[in-house]
């Protein structure tokens, strides 16, 4: 595959340089006194000590040499219809279990192809006698990380589904799984709808289903009003409108003026990181985020090849669609869910049965919107049972790809 090609991540010395002329000039903004630690987004002590860390201990140049020595990486030039053709940077890694289920990881805002970092190692191991393994393809989404920007209108959820199937084909899996969240979830939900032929099942960690009703989902919807909900269940819907209330306001923003906060996102580093910070502890189950976990995440976007203000866009493309809700239109696609219990939207189990035949569900007792960097051990325990020789997908992706050594 001549067109595929190694990739070392190398940002230029004069944006490391720029990056520390402007840390230098922040000014941090007083907060008020007396309010309750993160009820008005971050606190004032918090971004202090990012931001000393940032400036006195901070090595970018160490991140970037550990992830080009961990993540094997590349990139290729996809041609999306409409758009021309466009570079996207990708991990990925091959098992040494030579009959490894290909897995499509693709991640979300505010995260990035990192995220995958922590289940990789853990995913291709797989011995292909007692667990499976899977060969790994986790894509920077085009205006993410070290993909190309899209400069033209009307990139949406159906492009980015679009860029990862052409990615999986050219790197030859014919067929494939499929693993998201948050962004990663709404486009593996494309992604089903338009490849379904292609795609052996897909895993979400975070699902949004339609509620059935009389009119579309006869049979269904009277299983819904004769079954009690769960007490997980009960907890899901009482937090779906406490997050809706207090936690959305960027989505509002990202997805009607994304240009404005634009602004705030590439000329400020404080600023960015604040925007992103605030997500990462309010949807998290306490994860422990260090400091350099945090200034990872914060300077891939920084550092982006499309700009920091680039990823924004998809808010607005994504709610200005033809099709209000693709994400929620019904595959034939096998569906399994991981539920973790501080993740944004839980909905009721019998709900997701109007996404697909929903042959996977996993209670989780901990973890919340990221789960492959808070919980990656379970993330990969729910993968492997659901494509494992024992699980519901079990030979999906056809022969050859089982996973295992002996088929």
């Amino acid at each position: 595959m001549a067109d595929i090609r190694p990739y070392k991540i190398n940002v230029p010395e004069e944006k490391i340089t720029r990056l520390k002329q402007k840390l230098a000039l922040v000014d941090l903004p007083p907060e008020i006194e007396d309010a309750e630690p993160w009820e008005r987004g971050v606190p004032l002590a918090d971004a202090k000590r990012i931001l000393n860390y940032w400036i006195n201990k901070y090595d970018w140049r160490k991140t970037e040499a550990r992830l080009n020595n961990t993540l094997p990486q590349f990139e290729a030039d996809i041609d999306i219809n409409g758009f021309g053709t466009h570079t996207v940077h990708f991990v990925h890694q091959q098992s040494k279990v030579k009959n490894a289920i290909p897995l499509l990881f693709i991640h979300g805002w505010p995260g990035n192809f990192t995220e995958v970092e922590k289940i990789l190692p853990l995913l291709v191991s797989g011995n292909g006698k007692d667990t499976p393994a899977f060969h790994v393809v986790s894509p920077s989404l085009i205006n993410f990380g070290f993909s190309d920007r899209a400069t033209k209108k009307g990139f949406n959820t159906g492009c980015h589904a679009e860029t990862c199937h052409k990615l999986m084909q050219k790197l030859g899996y014919e067929k494939y799984v499929v693993q998201g969240g948050d962004l990663g979830a709404f486009v593996a939900r494309i992604m089903v709808q338009h490849y379904q032929s292609s795609i052996g099942g897909h895993l979400l960690n975070l699902a949004l289903p339609r509620q059935p009703t009389a009119e579309k989902d006869p049979e269904l919807y009277k299983r819904v009003q004769n079954t009690e909900l769960s007490a997980e269940e009960k907890e899901g819907m009482k937090r779906y409108p406490e997050v809706a209330d207090k936690g959305m306001g960027y989505h509002k923003l990202q997805s009607t003026k994304p240009q404005t906060i634009g602004y705030s996102m590439a000329d400020s580093p404080m600023g960015l990181m604040a925007w992103i910070l605030e997500k990462l502890h309010d949807w998290t189950d306490s994860y422990p985020w260090t400091e350099e976990e945090v200034l990872q995440w914060v300077c891939i976007y920084y550092f982006s090849k499309a700009g920091p203000n680039a990823t924004q866009h998809i808010y607005y493309e994504a709610s200005h669609v033809l099709d209000e809700k693709p994400g929620t239109n019904y595959s034939s696609v096998p569906l399994g869910v991981s539920r973790f219990p501080k993740e944004l939207t839980l909905l009721p189990k019998l709900w997701h049965e109007t996404l697909g035949p929903l042959v996977f569900w996993s209670v989780h007792e901990r973890g919340g919107h990221f789960a492959s960097q808070e919980m990656p051990e379970e993330l990969v325990s729910d993968l492997r049972e659901m494509f494992g020789k024992e699980g519901p997908c079990a030979g999906c992706c056809g022969k050859g790809r089982s996973g295992y050594e002996d088929e």
